[in-house]
């Protein structure tokens, strides 16, 4: 979900509710404690340099049981921070902490936002020698070509 989509189902909202992959729900009574971007600039196992640049809240519980906060509230903070950082319309992340700060992807189902796994992977499979996958195959190998399997 980007920035521009984000701001119009919050619009679209009286009331905001997350979900983690695991299905359990972000406490009612939330935060957003920051909205900013991230930029990150590297070099794959490749050689390649790569820039990603992505919108980031960060979601975060405190013991302030009775703390909602509304969409319009949200939408001030992400005005401010588009006034004062020139945000632009890329790609949203949530941060949350769970046992480490846990970074998501972010999409809408119905009547809540759901925080979405992000994986690492290999930007450089060709040239590290990863095999590419072919479908239809089994990658596991087979029990008839090994050692002691009696094949030979």
């Amino acid at each position: 979900m980007n920035l521009k989509e984000l701001k119009h189902s919050l619009q679209q909202r009286d009331e905001i509710t997350f979900v983690l992959p695991s299905g359990e729900y972000v406490p009612p009574h939330f935060h957003v404690t920051e909205v900013g971007k991230s930029n990150k600039l590297y070099v794959d196992c490749g050689g390649t340099v790569r820039e990603e640049e992505v919108i980031t809240f960060q979601l975060w519980s405190a013991d302030d049981y009775e703390h909602r906060i509304q969409p319009q509230k949200i939408l001030q903070i992400i005005e401010i921070a588009e006034d004062t950082l020139g945000l632009e319309n890329l790609e949203v992340e949530i941060e949350y902490q769970r046992d480490t700060i846990g970074r998501y992807g972010l999409s809408i189902d119905k009547d809540r936002f759901l925080l979405t796994p992000t994986q690492t992977d290999c930007l450089a499979k060709d040239k590290c020698g990863i095999p590419e996958q072919v479908e239809g195959l089994d990658s596991e190998p087979s029990s008839d070509c090994c050692p002691d399997s009696g094949c030979c």
